[in-house]
């Protein structure tokens, strides 16, 4: 079982995105060092006079240090992007997801999820052994996942059991388990009923397929199609009425040969129709 990694601020600054982290530095730095002594100045009296010039050099470093970390932090969640992006471009096939370790599986289940609008948290409470390797979130749910970096191994009912446990323990609403190769039949019976998916890397490589494909812009738009319009059918005139007793055309279907036709709405009592007929 894995330790569970100790979170940081520069953590947090790294999972955000990188254009959020560089507005954060600029908005942090603007508060430091303008945003605070214009507070100071404000407030008037010499205390106040003073604090603002005995800490005007500090909050001036500070500003800087704070800036220079979010877009240091900035410039490291470009480049796990960009790396995650690379994973999920070169998993193509059954075999390609077996490349690389426990770790990189993990990034690239995470990034798969993370493409289908989902918040992913990398709980380091896993590792190769079992646990929690991923939390999702997304419209109020949390789903708790293990990913099984196991090709040729089936997943037993154990690991399902094992997850069914923590499910109940975090109070989580669902559980997902995500292999490269498959499950057994008790595992798969065990879970039906339950808030537990599993995952086989076919299923997987879909949703990875599927995840590239959300990213992908058309290069040209798609040509309009237009609808074909069957043409109008011929109708009597509104003012036209049965030849006979004048009384209103409703639309009829001759029994013999099953064509339509508008006929006296007194049928029988009237058995008048128009002259034309409908196609």
């Amino acid at each position: 079982m894995g330790r569970r990694r100790t979170s940081t601020g520069f953590d947090a600054l790294i999972g955000l995105p990188w254009p959020v982290g560089i507005l954060v530095g600029m908005a942090g730095y603007s508060a430091l060092r303008y945003g605070i002594p214009w507070w100071f100045s404000r407030q008037g009296g010499t205390l106040a006079a003073g604090l603002a010039g005995e800490f005007g050099q500090v909050l001036a470093l500070l500003a800087w240090v704070l800036l220079g970390l979010c877009w240091m932090a900035a410039l490291l969640s470009f480049l796990r992007a960009r790396y995650r992006r690379h994973l999920l471009d070169t998993r193509t096939t059954l075999e390609s997801l077996a490349v690389g370790g426990w770790r990189q599986f993990e990034q690239l289940v995470g990034e798969a999820f993370r493409r289908q609008g989902y918040t992913v948290e990398e709980t380091g409470l896993g590792g190769p052994d079992g646990g929690i390797d991923l939390i999702l979130r997304k419209d109020g749910r949390r789903i708790l996942v293990q990913c099984k970096q196991w090709k040729r191994q089936q997943v037993g009912v154990s690991v399902v059991r094992e997850m069914a446990g923590l499910l109940a323990h975090h109070r989580a609403d669902a559980v997902r388990i995500v292999c490269i190769g498959a499950f057994t039949r008790d595992a798969e019976a065990f879970a039906q009923g339950k808030p537990i998916e599993l995952m086989d890397g076919a299923t997987l490589l879909e949703m990875i397929q599927a995840s590239r494909n959300a990213d992908v812009w058309p290069t040209a738009p798609n040509p309009r199609i237009e609808p074909k319009i069957a043409p109008p059918k011929e109708t009597p005139a509104l003012s036209e009425g049965c030849p006979r007793c004048g009384s209103t055309l409703v639309q009829r279907t001759n029994r013999r040969t099953g064509e339509s036709f508008f006929g006296c709405s007194q049928f029988p009592r009237c058995r008048g129709s128009a002259d034309r007929r409908l196609a």
